[in-house]
């Protein structure tokens, strides 16, 4: 884990402040939340964002480890907290190909009420403040602003 601190001059720059690589392994999602709501905490102080952010990122994690990486412990899962100002933005990268987050249909749809999946992208959506996918879905990037 890596941690850069903020310039002292001018406007708040991105900055990266955590950047954790681990195992797709269940088991430590839990650990890598904590420590992002932890940095939320210490640069915003306890506000009532932080469930909502745990659980997105806990969502996030949880899909990176099972249907990106197919929770195989020998590929990688990713995830970077870049702040900017009162703005938290978590990406999370998986080592799959991808998905096209377009086709996972809305839970509250018709086409979606009996899926058996895209219930989770739905609930990021709704914690967080913007939500976009690169790397043909296989990144997520969350913006919390607090």
């Amino acid at each position: 884990m890596s941690t850069q601190s903020a310039p002292d001059a001018g406007q708040a720059q991105p900055q990266t402040k955590l950047d954790i690589r681990f195992p797709a392994q269940a088991d430590l999602v839990a650990g890598v939340v904590d420590k992002v709501v932890a940095l939320a905490r210490q640069l915003h102080g306890e506000t009532d964002k932080e469930l909502e952010l745990a659980l997105a990122l806990t969502e996030a994690l949880a899909n990176a480890v099972k249907h990106g990486s197919k929770g195989d412990p020998s590929r990688e899962v990713r995830c970077r907290v870049i702040v900017e100002g009162p703005a938290m933005t978590i990406m999370v990268r998986d080592s799959g190909s991808g998905f096209d987050p377009g086709s996972v249909a809305n839970p509250l749809e018709s086409a979606g009420l009996n899926a058996d999946h895209g219930r989770g992208l739905y609930m990021i959506r709704q914690l967080v403040d913007e939500v976009r996918f690169e790397r043909n879905g296989a990144e997520i990037h969350m913006t919390k602003r607090f």
